[in-house]
């Protein structure tokens, strides 16, 4: 299996601390969420990106565990395959 990334990495989005597009765009509070540092061996928030609000990027502006985007976010379903049964704050089928 490859390595794992955060969000960031795989979407090569700029707004990582120190990221390309930090300076025009800020920083994405994903890259900032410390809280949830080490979840799926992630940075910050970079492996459980759905669940900090207002996220962007390839991710739509998301409320905790509301995104619909994300279900269709090819991120998403990485981390969901990667971590198999071990994933933390799945999304609901429903609307949680």
């Amino acid at each position: 299996m490859s390595a794992k990334l955060n969000c960031w990495e795989y979407l090569n989005c700029g707004r990582e601390k120190g990221g390309l597009l930090v300076e025009m765009l800020g920083e994405c509070p994903v890259a900032t969420a410390m809280k949830y540092d080490g979840i799926h061996d992630g940075k910050a928030a970079g492996r459980i990106c759905w669940v900090v609000r207002n996220s962007s990027g390839n991710r739509a502006q998301s409320t905790d565990l509301s995104c619909p985007n994300c279900h269709a976010c090819a991120f998403y379903r990485r981390v969901l395959y990667e971590e198999a049964d071990n994933i933390t704050c799945r999304f609901a089928s429903a609307a949680v």
